[in-house]
């Protein structure tokens, strides 16, 4: 039996909440909504280049947000050296490129279990707690929940054409 993306509940937006939890419920929602793009589909219509002439696909958007997530809360933010998933010197775009659909159910296990890492990680750790990805630049965990979001919106805007192009399905 081929392996199908599952299906998922987007959990409910806080709409009276304090700040991280807000923060928080709005990264939780863009997840859950990466997550509905994919679902019901097999791994050859995640990899699926759906809209042409871009080569974008839903496991490449999965497979990007996985990096980005782990690069900015856990490399950057808390500073664990756990290397990369996709992303090589040769090329960045890795993420990209070499979306496989033998991989595709271990590609949206990782992206799960990353976020999951990523929320652990910065449970305990104030928004207005800083850091620097380079010198003469400092940032705080608020700054790294917003450009998540940002980030999340702007894909998952890629995903809604990119799924209906592939079956018809829109919303969610």
């Amino acid at each position: 039996m081929t392996w199908i993306a599952p299906s998922v509940e987007r959990r409910e937006l806080p709409t009276t909440a304090g700040e991280r939890e807000m923060l928080q419920g709005w990264l939780d929602f863009h997840r859950d909504t990466l997550l509905a793009k994919c679902a019901g589909l097999t791994p050859d219509q995640l990899v699926e280049a759906s809209a042409a002439p871009s080569t974008l696909t839903l496991l490449g958007l999965v497979r990007h947000m996985t990096e980005v997530e782990r690069t900015w809360f856990r490399t950057r933010f808390v500073g664990q050296r756990i290397g990369n998933l996709y992303f090589t010197d040769d090329d960045p775009d890795a993420d990209f490129h070499d979306a496989d659909p033998a991989g595709a159910e271990r590609d949206v296990a990782a992206f799960r279990a990353e976020f999951e890492a990523c929320d652990k990680a910065v449970a305990d750790r104030g928004l207005d707690e800083t850091f620097s990805p380079r010198p003469g630049r400092t940032l705080n965990l608020r700054w790294i929940y917003v450009h998540m979001i940002e980030e999340y919106a702007r894909h998952n805007g890629h995903a809604d054409l990119l799924r209906e192009r592939i079956d018809g399905a829109t919303g969610a």
